[in-house]
């Protein structure tokens, strides 16, 4: 089982770099770090609504720039991966998208995670340019156009919602053709998609159950796609709290999980640094 380090990385935070350092140096396999450009200030989203009384909106209001954080830390680590949880895929240009994953790709020496999302808040997706009732439709759209860029010496897309001709864009991803895809959520085609255009799933909050029938259906659509069912991964992103002993880890790894992310819940000083010795204490081998 591959164990990975969540923080949510705002500007409140240490540096990331002295995060991913120690969670480098005590054992884990991956670091991740979320995505929100920004929350307004009035929302129609059940969602948005629901956790504003927890004052989480706030909080991700405070999310820091997920490349930059993970290109710091790059800079101070050698084996250890690192992704976004999730990035919001229909808020960006897929050709400057290209260019920063493959960028990251290049200076981790191929260390780079692709976690993607659709996004939840209606407001922000739109805000950005986003269609937010049909933005899983519009996450495939740019993710094909990133492969064509990623892979071609010149590459032109023409699709739905993104549209170029022929242009030449360096570097290439160091992990070829490109880096690991893996999709955020449970919508109702998850699994289709993931079979499709992805490599793997990454489920928030998932149940052992969850896990179980996921990795079912997954076998069979790859299957009966012709491709191999072990090379799609299962990713269990948890939540704060989740996920903390290593009899919790063995049962995710009996349901289907290959990957298991633990979230950071003290992510400033010398108490950020005590929490990954103590997490890695409690879940690694």
């Amino acid at each position: 089982m591959k164990i990975g380090l969540m923080v949510f990385q705002s500007d409140t935070s240490s540096d990331p770099a002295v995060l991913a350092k120690r969670a480098e140096d005590v054992g884990f396999e991956s670091f991740f770090v979320p995505e929100h450009i920004f929350i307004p200030v009035h929302s129609t989203s059940p969602a948005y609504r629901r956790d504003a009384s927890e004052g989480i909106p706030e909080s991700y209001a405070h999310i820091i720039d997920p490349f930059m954080a993970l290109a710091r830390a790059s800079a101070v680590t050698s084996k250890i991966k690192l992704g976004t949880g999730i990035c919001l895929v229909p808020e960006h240009n897929p050709l400057m998208l290209a260019k920063q994953v493959a960028t990251l790709d290049c200076v981790s020496g191929g260390r780079f995670i692709f976690g993607v999302g659709a996004g939840w808040l209606k407001e922000e997706t739109e805000i950005m340019g986003g269609d937010f009732p049909h933005r899983w439709t519009q996450v495939k759209d740019s993710v094909l156009a990133m492969k064509e860029l990623w892979s071609k010496d010149e590459a032109e897309y023409h699709g739905r919602y993104y549209d170029f001709p022929p242009v030449r864009s360096s570097p290439k991803p160091v992990q070829k053709p490109h880096p690991p895809i893996f999709l955020g959520g449970s919508a109702k085609n998850v699994f289709k998609r993931v079979v499709e255009w992805g490599d793997g799933w990454m489920p928030a909050l998932p149940s052992l159950e969850e896990l179980e029938q996921g990795r079912v259906k997954l076998n069979d659509l790859a299957s009966k796609a012709g491709r191999d069912p072990s090379s799609i991964e299962i990713h269990a992103f948890g939540r704060p709290g989740q996920f903390r002993d290593k009899g919790a880890i063995k049962d995710l790894a009996h349901a289907g999980a290959d990957r298991v992310t633990v979230w950071l819940q003290q992510t400033e000083g010398a108490a950020a640094l005590a929490e990954i010795d103590e997490i890695a204490r409690l879940v690694l081998p």
